[in-house]
């Protein structure tokens, strides 16, 4: 298993907006993302410089994506 990276926020979200995700809107220091097909799903990416293992492997996760493809957008 690849190890997560630590990347930015926006990093992670170039990343989403290669896997069909774009920026709806900011609320404070969180970025929501909207899928561009349907269904429209929304992640939630927290606007810091280093993004935690935890939260990243969450977004993925929710985003449906791998570790490995993450990197491989990287």
């Amino acid at each position: 298993m690849p190890k997560i990276p630590i990347v930015s926020a926006i990093l992670v979200i170039k990343v989403l907006s290669k896997a069909g995700y774009d920026v709806d809107h900011q609320t404070g220091s969180h970025i929501i993302l909207r899928r561009r097909k349907y269904p429209h799903q929304r992640l939630t990416v927290p606007n810091h410089k280093e993004i935690a293992k935890g939260t990243l492997k969450a977004i993925l996760e929710d985003a449906g994506l791998t570790v490995e493809e993450f990197t491989g957008m990287l």
